[in-house]
């Protein structure tokens, strides 16, 4: 089986003078090494195919794949994660991970939180904001915690994001605005303990894992989570499993977050406890990193006893599986 594999390599786009944290969610040769080895060490017969511009030139020239392996994450707009997806559905070539409908809306923190918290999925109090004047009368209590409404891998997070008074919301709110030319998500600021879930699967057949803790060490960062932190978790974070009851309620919420957003094959629900020590839907990661040392669903799954090979074996089967019941997944929203 010829599987293309679609990806974006950060070194491309640093070539083009973007800078670091621009092409932070961007791809390194490693993780294309991993994934190719890993797909050939199964049985498939793996084909690089690169970024939506070589996708383009290939399909032009008349090159099909029998699945495509995808995981770019687009450079530019809110729609960007679901341009190859939307690309692989015109042309009917099957595809790993979920659709474009699916990454669209989970792109946009706010709007996959309004259909959340619209199930009744236990997510923070929040605000959208596009314009300062959003801010006016709002009613969210004190500690807030404000980041790009549509960034991955702690990008536009700082030490900044947790703000105290109406001047340094609206001072950030501002410069976020300016810098990611996109909306703010403001929340409430939970004071809990933080999570990170790894979900493999799509609809009835996912499973969670076992959530794994993210503890900073010393003085680190605190409670920020931020580019720099997780650029440098080896000298800052520890990661640890949590079982028991606990465990167990981040799963089902995890579980429950995947399934109505309609997610597919694999990825990471990013969780924190409340005052009450309740967990907390932050977001969805539907295109988790799969770098096989540093990304945080390979190191939740090796804690876990799953080997990155066993991870790409999933994701794989899943994706087949959708294709050969030619099942059409339904959206609960």
């Amino acid at each position: 089986m010829c599987v293309g594999l679609t990806y974006d390599l950060q070194a491309e786009y640093l070539a083009r003078n973007y800078s670091p944290e621009e092409t932070a969610e961007l791809d390194s040769p490693e993780t294309i090494d991993a994934l190719e080895q890993s797909l050939r060490t199964l049985g498939y017969a793996p084909v690089r195919i690169g970024g939506i511009e070589s996708l383009v030139g290939k399909l032009a020239a008349g090159e099909r794949w029998d699945i495509v392996f995808n995981i770019s994450e687009g450079m530019h707009g809110l729609g960007r994660e679901a341009q190859i997806p939307a690309l692989l559905d015109a042309y009917r070539i099957p595809y790993t991970f979920s659709d474009p409908l699916v990454l669209g809306i989970t792109l946009h923190k706010g709007i996959a939180k309004h259909i959340l918290k619209n199930l009744g999925i236990a997510t923070p109090d929040f605000i959208v904001v596009k314009t300062l004047s959003d801010l006016d009368g709002h009613s969210l209590a004190f500690p807030l915690f404000v980041k790009p409404a549509a960034e991955g891998t702690g990008k536009g997070i700082s030490s900044r994001s947790l703000v105290h008074n109406e001047g340094e919301l609206r001072e950030l709110c501002s410069d976020l605005l300016v810098e990611f030319r996109q909306p703010v998500l403001v929340e409430t600021f939970l004071p809990g303990r933080e999570f990170t879930v790894g979900v493999l699967g799509t609809g009835d057949r996912a499973r969670a894992l076992t959530p794994m803790e993210v503890v900073f060490q010393g003085e680190s960062s605190g409670v920020v989570y931020s580019y720099e932190t997780k650029k440098n978790y080896r000298e800052l974070v520890e990661y640890s499993l949590v079982n028991g009851e606990l465990g167990e309620a981040c799963k089902d919420l995890a579980l429950a977050a995947w399934r109505a957003l309609g997610c597919r094959d694999g990825g990471r629900i990013d969780l924190r406890l409340d005052a009450e020590n309740r967990p907390s839907f932050i977001e969805v990661n539907p295109l988790a990193g799969l770098h096989p040392v540093d990304s945080d669903l390979p190191i939740l799954c090796r804690l876990s006893g799953i080997s990155y090979e066993a991870l790409i074996r999933e994701i794989m089967t899943s994706a087949l599986e959708r294709e050969h019941n030619g099942k059409i997944v339904l959206h609960e929203f």
